[in-house]
């Protein structure tokens, strides 16, 4: 693959911001985490964080640098329809709020699957944190990997590679999941909050000076940018035409963006351990209100800029100083498209300060699939099998697991870069389990009498079901097989909403044909 040349591109300035960022995000996380007396405070971040940090937390988390690169990128292909999956993440949250954040602090749980557990028994709670644990880890892995691509150009061959001494994409993982667990392991879930609330605050203003700095670039300026774009029908948004495939419709976002949501704000643990950390009812639902108010427009602004792009490139003839890479499995060609700007149209300084900005949302989106993963491993699996051990003892085996859950990303990270089709699910893994969880929860608190072994079949069932519906349609040895059954493949949008009607569907069916006695709700707490 092409790369990028150092020389002319970054000067002493730019790696002065990029160095500076650096450092003082991992000092940051340092000063804010040095006081951890047990995981309480690690994965809690002992509930005193105040609800707009968190609020900010939750939507760094969701965004990593393949989503600052790569939805400038789906505007430049395509148009801003994607818009419309915005609407369910906004819908979702104000359920969440309104429904879930009761159950979540009213004791002091740490995972959403305690829940399953007070309500069903001890089974399907480990059946959910596996789940989870195993595909946070493959989309944490993938995510790392992919967006290690434009980050390995943005850099460099001889910054990636260390100097020469190991590949530079295995050197772009081990730099960035490295990084991101010096802070991690020393300050614990506080410490991945208030850097988080840093790195929303430095990619949102990247993407604020990328947004009106372009058309200053554009003779006519803003004005004749969007009158272009518009002539082009880049800023057509709305698509009311319902099907289950490509392209997004407003009933994808309306219905499957609101299910999926419900699934990865309400049911996976790398948002709800955020939410567990408010210190009250009143203040979780503030952070998750606070974060719909900031999830629209932050994609408004990086899908304009892909609109702005276009105008610059397509729309007025402007050559492109650096030949388009070719594309990689799990990453187009044209998701380059805003590296390339970045690198060779963005003065000196400036240009420091946009890569910071793909940096803090790499960073980001690495130290929360960390700590989720740690804090799920140690509360659902470690401490219920060790009872009766110290808080010193818990405190240090969470800090140790979060240097084998960063090791186990470096691991996937680096398998998936011979696996082509686990990088084209970069986006769609979640959604193999995510019906799963969501299932699992609503049967644990609105429909308890259906009984652990029900759920934990139904659940079973939905993540078989969703496997045989997403892989088929997605390797090519069975592809065309796929498309002349059924006519065509089920987008992404919708798994969450179907994978949760088979786990509740199957859930009933068992219940009814193979009933059993219910365990009595344990407490909140338990862990």
């Amino acid at each position: 693959m092409p790369v990028l040349p150092m020389n002319g591109y970054f000067n002493l300035g730019d790696w002065i911001v990029i160095l500076t960022y650096l450092v003082g995000i991992i000092g940051l996380g340092v000063w804010f985490g040095k006081d951890q007396h047990n995981t309480r405070d690690y994965f809690l971040g002992s509930r005193n964080i105040p609800w707009w940090g968190i609020g900010v937390s939750i939507v760094a988390a969701e965004t990593s640098a393949l989503t600052i690169i790569g939805v400038p990128a789906i505007a430049f292909g395509g148009n801003i329809m994607f818009i419309q999956m915005i609407v369910g993440y906004v819908i979702a949250r104000i359920i969440l709020a309104v429904v879930m954040v009761p159950h979540y602090l009213s004791g002091e749980i740490y995972s959403p699957y305690q829940l399953l557990e007070t309500h069903l028994g001890a089974g399907p709670r480990r059946l959910a944190a596996a789940f989870f644990l195993f595909l946070e880890t493959m989309a944490a892995g993938v995510r790392v990997f992919v967006a290690c691509i434009p980050i390995r150009l943005l850099l460099g061959e001889q910054v990636c590679s260390l100097g020469g001494h190991v590949d530079p994409i295995l050197g772009a993982i081990l730099i960035f999941v490295g990084l991101s667990l010096v802070y991690t392991y020393i300050g614990g879930v506080k410490a991945v909050i208030w850097t988080d609330a840093v790195q929303f605050g430095l990619f949102l203003a990247g993407g604020l000076f990328a947004l009106f700095y372009i058309p200053s670039l554009i003779e006519g300026g803003w004005s004749a940018a969007i009158a272009k774009a518009a002539e082009a029908g880049k800023l057509t948004w709305l698509n009311t035409h319902f099907t289950f495939s490509a392209p997004i419709n407003i009933w994808m976002g309306v219905i499957g963006g609101t299910v999926m949501v419900l699934s990865t704000h309400g049911a996976e643990q790398l948002i709800v351990q955020r939410v567990l950390a408010c210190r009250s009812v009143a203040d979780g639902r503030k952070a998750l209100a606070l974060s719909a108010v900031l999830i629209f427009p932050l994609f408004l602004i990086f899908l304009l800029v892909g609109v702005m792009l276009w105008v610059f490139y397509e729309g007025t003839g402007h050559p492109f100083q650096i030949p388009l890479p070719e594309g990689r499995p799990g990453i187009k060609s044209i998701d380059f498209i805003f590296p390339i700007f970045m690198m060779t149209e963005v003065p000196h300084i400036l240009k420091g300060f946009l890569i910071v900005a793909i940096l803090s949302a790499a960073m980001s989106s690495i130290s929360s699939a960390i700590t989720s993963l740690a804090s799920v491993s140690t509360m659902d699996f470690i401490k219920p099998w060790l009872r009766g051990r110290s808080e010193e003892f818990y405190l240090r085996w969470s800090k140790c697991s979060t240097v084998i859950w960063a090791a186990v990303l470096v691991f996937t990270a680096w398998l998936t870069r011979e696996v082509t089709f686990v990088l084209n699910a970069a986006f769609s893994l979640r959604g193999l389990t995510a019906g799963a969880l969501l299932g699992g929860l609503i049967l644990a608190l609105f429909w308890k009498r259906v009984g652990p072994r029900a759920a934990m079949v139904g659940m079973t069932f939905s993540v078989i079901v969703m496997n045989f519906i997403y892989w088929p349609a997605n390797l090519p040895a069975l592809k065309d097989a796929w498309l002349r059954t059924f006519g065509g493949e089920v987008f992404w949008p919708w798994f969450t909403l179907i994978g949760t009607v088979v786990t509740i569907s199957v859930a009933g069916l068992v219940r009814a044909l193979w009933p059993e006695s219910v365990p009595k709700p344990t407490t909140a707490h338990k862990t």
